[in-house]
């Protein structure tokens, strides 16, 4: 879950783990509004972070948030496996920074290739 300008963000992993098609989701609601409302929850039409076959990363799911140690970046941290079908044992835990849209919605961007060098947090 995220929060941001009295919105309140929630990324699920859609699918299952060993499809290809793995990936996130995100229902949206305001901060004020009844969470047990169906009502409240507004859902993004299509998945907001998914496999790039460009990058040679599939299954993007299981999801978490933490924000650099200065507390100016936000990061997202997920699994990932190396090609389509791969077995589940070839998960890797990764992590990358995400950036947010004009709209004050996460941007998560694209899941980067394994040769793609990750900056260090910013505070680090």
């Amino acid at each position: 879950m995220l929060q941001r300008n009295g919105r309140v963000f929630l990324i699920f992993s859609a699918s299952t783990t060993w499809t290809k098609d793995y990936a996130l989701g995100m229902l949206t609601m305001n901060e004020e509004d009844d969470p047990m409302l169906a009502s409240s929850w507004t859902k993004s039409p299509q998945p907001v972070f998914w496999k790039s076959t460009e990058n040679g990363v599939y299954s993007t799911g299981h999801n978490s948030f933490t924000t650099s140690p200065d507390g100016l970046e936000d990061w997202i941290v997920f699994h990932a496996l190396p090609a389509p079908g791969a077995d589940t044992d070839f998960r890797a835990t990764r992590i990358q920074k995400f950036e947010w849209n004009r709209e004050e919605t996460p941007d998560f961007g694209v899941p980067f290739s394994d040769d793609h060098a990750v900056q260090v947090p910013s505070g680090e």
